[in-house]
């Protein structure tokens, strides 16, 4: 991974979809479990944690676990999570965590999305390069999960 950044990850999407309808797609949280991947329980609210289960095929022995750090109506929404965990026997809030954040940019035809998953530096060494380059591919797929789902 030299010559590259190693604390974030970037995509961008655009989306034939209005702002308010990716915000909704992005925020409410029944809707966000169906693109992601992920049955949560309850609703996404600045400074609390939310929680699920995993229901990507192949990971649902695994617990989504986030803390909604920012909710600025059709233009960022942000959550904490702990992308390195992966061993359900493993008790991970101890960790430092990433930052994901999604951004809304108006456009001509919809909606530029852009996710940022950053703060990898800051996580342990040993976990750092694979949770990375999970999250990598995990987040070229997902934007392209919100796009299909908006497209039904």
């Amino acid at each position: 991974m030299d010559n590259m950044n190693t604390d974030r990850i970037h995509k961008e999407i655009a989306l034939k979809a209005a702002p308010a309808r990716v915000w909704q797609a992005l925020t409410d949280s029944n809707e966000f479990g169906q693109w992601f991947g992920v049955r949560l329980e309850g609703s996404f609210q600045v400074g609390e944690e939310i929680l699920g289960q995993i229901t990507h095929p192949g990971y649902e022995h695994l617990k989504f676990k986030a803390r909604v750090e920012r909710m600025d109506p059709m233009e960022a929404f942000a959550f904490r999570w702990q992308p390195h965990a992966i061993d359900p026997e493993v008790d991970y809030s101890n960790d430092p965590s990433t930052l994901v954040l999604f951004r809304l940019k108006e456009t001509e035809d919809g909606t530029l999305l852009a996710v940022t998953e950053s703060g990898f530096d800051a996580l342990p060494k040993d976990l750092r390069a694979e949770a990375f380059l999970r999250n990598e591919g995990g987040w070229a797929a997902q934007v392209l999960n919100i796009q299909k789902h908006l497209n039904e």
